[in-house]
């Protein structure tokens, strides 16, 4: 039986893994004849001779998987196993038929002692992976393995595990692959050394000098996991206080005044999950409706606290003027009072249902989107003016009205939702443009997790950026 019709091995498309194929194939290339005249060739020819050459090598991953001297597991999203290679099944005592699409924890639950953490750990760790979409190395851990045939006898085992993660087109974890190194015979001989005083040399020397090396730093790996464990516990400390600060700034995603209106809130990532974008829905009376979307520059906690104060100031200005030019200009000259401020940029609009209209005043933020009900979709870009702080304040923005049928849309949001580190954001804006049309005729609440599943796929780590949604049902 070949590696590649081992149980729970899966093929990957586009690679070779049938390890019988083309085994004798030569490498060809078209090399001159006459080596004084290889230096005729032109380098775009030179390229493609090498190209070609590329092409003709079959590589087969099956057989070199197998082949790895370390021991590597698979496994799926959902942590069942995919398939190892036979380093990892002699290493572990099971074969295949008792691997392969089982749950990881299933095979190796953790043992009975109270002390035991070992899968605990790993879960854990798999998990961020999972989170993160990055390589997550473990210390040291100890993680006894039931013996093979023996039902509730654990074997007291150490390892040095990397959890390697396998991405999609879209960033998202497809597979993981799972490498563990047994450190057993290093810690016992560590642990000897150190249980018997005045032979620790001696002890250590029956090792060659490079593996004594290495127990002394796995032992201080351990002390490093600890220290790292309550770093981790400090850091989520941290962000449920943020957390909890920044929600304390913001209204309720849940509406259920407005159940005309839907709000989706995703900050970046690496930044605590808080961030400087603001979104407010406001009764101004029983026909007008104020809406706003806000972006301050930066991520954080420092990023939240100047977005609250410019959130605020913005909510008092709309209700005393009513009118988004004027509410804006007040906010903008209110920015310069602020540290962190500059270059903020907001839209604020003001929905008026007795009349059917959208009043908007852009201050450098993308335009606001018009879904109408036959699904022509309309770009608020009228009225744009500079981001707050950044130019002379105390010129009168402007704004611009626009008539609406009853039934159409209104989308407002920040640029998270539409820029790409290696686009242009006109690329975005015609992506959301494409969206909105395609789904205009959903409810709010629906419309708004089309659109996010349209332009914010699971990426790597998350959102490279912050980003506010607001849907409005006319």
């Amino acid at each position: 039986m070949s590696d590649s019709d081992a149980p729970g091995w899966r093929e990957s498309p586009g690679i070779r893994t049938d390890p019988d194929a083309d085994a004798d194939a030569e490498v060809q290339t078209d090399a001159d004849p006459d080596p004084e005249l290889a230096h005729t060739r032109s380098p775009s020819s030179t390229a493609e001779a090498e190209a070609e050459a590329e092409a003709d090598i079959d590589i087969d991953f099956a057989k070199v998987f197998q082949a790895l001297p370390s021991p590597v597991m698979l496994l799926a999203p959902d942590l069942t196993i995919l398939g190892a290679n036979r380093a990892y099944v002699q290493i572990s005592g099971r074969g295949l038929d008792e691997l392969v699409g089982r749950f990881i924890f299933d095979v190796f639950p953790d043992s009975p002692t109270e002390e035991a953490s070992g899968a605990r750990t790993l879960r854990t760790s798999l998990e961020r992976l999972l989170a993160t979409g990055e390589r997550d190395t473990m210390a040291l851990q100890k993680y006894d393995v039931e013996v093979p045939d023996r039902p509730g006898v654990f074997e007291e085992r150490y390892w040095s595990t990397v959890n390697i993660p396998v991405l999609d087109a879209d960033g998202r974890v497809s597979l993981i692959a799972h490498r563990v190194e047994e450190v057993t015979a290093l810690v016992r001989a560590r642990e000897a050394a150190d249980r018997t005083p005045g032979t620790q040399h001696a002890s250590l020397t029956t090792l060659s000098h490079e593996d004594a090396m290495t127990a002394d730093l796995l032992t201080r790996s351990q002390e490093l996991q600890e220290l790292n464990e309550e770093l981790r516990k400090a850091h989520a400390r941290t962000h449920e206080v943020a957390v909890t600060l920044q929600r304390a700034m913001l209204p309720g995603t849940a509406l259920p005044r407005h159940d005309f209106a839907a709000v989706r809130y995703q900050p970046a990532a690496s930044f605590l999950n808080v961030c400087g974008d603001w979104y407010d829905l406001i009764d101004l009376d029983e026909d007008r409706l104020a809406a706003a979307v806000g972006d301050v520059v930066g991520h954080g906690l420092e990023a939240a606290g100047v977005m609250g104060q410019l959130r605020s100031a913005l909510s008092a200005a709309i209700r005393a003027t009513g009118r988004p030019a004027d509410a804006l200009t007040t906010l903008a000259q209110h920015a310069h009072t602020v540290e962190g401020a500059l270059a903020t940029t907001a839209v604020q609009a003001v929905i008026d249902r007795a009349a059917h209209t959208v009043t908007y005043s852009c201050a450098g933020h993308p335009p606001p989107l018009l879904a109408h009900p036959d699904g022509t979709v309309e770009l608020l870009d009228t009225a744009t003016d500079p981001p707050l702080a950044a130019s002379d304040d105390t010129i009168p923005r402007t704004q611009a009205t626009v008539s609406y049928t009853p039934g159409a849309t209104l989308v407002l949001y920040t640029d998270g939702l539409i820029e790409r580190r290696t686009e242009d954001i006109d690329q975005g804006l015609h992506r959301l443009t494409a969206s909105l049309k395609h789904h205009h005729t959903l409810p709010p609440e629906p419309l708004a997790d089309a659109i996010l599943t349209d332009l914010v796929p699971a990426p790597r780590r998350g959102p490279d950026d912050d980003t506010a949604l607001v849907v409005i049902r006319l």
